[in-house]
């Protein structure tokens, strides 16, 4: 599943979840305080991957590398507290809106 997120500073980015247990963390439309979206990310993104080690025997090495990343942007905003990050869309795989 991909969520598009728009960031503080007005950039947009997909961001890819090996499940769609992003629906349960996040709501399109929905601005996010940059420490709770990281947060939420960071719960997200380690279920999909548990979920993904349940099934396969391994974790998702491609959500552990988007976790890093969406890290790595929050980091330059968390010194700004009325920054948001705006969850944009949720998509499934087959690029139907959610």
């Amino acid at each position: 599943m991909i969520f598009r997120v728009r960031w503080p500073d007005g950039a947009e980015s997909d961001c890819y979840s090996p499940s769609l247990v992003v629906r349960d963390h996040f709501t399109p439309g929905t601005d996010y305080p940059v420490a709770d979206f990281m947060d939420r990310a960071g719960v997200a993104l380690t279920e999909a991957s548990e979920r993904v080690r349940a099934r396969y025997g391994f974790p998702c090495s491609r959500a552990a590398g988007q976790l890093r990343t969406i890290r790595q942007i929050c980091a330059g905003f968390l010194d700004r507290p009325d920054a948001r990050v705006r969850v944009l869309s949720l998509e499934s795989p087959d690029g139907k809106t959610l």
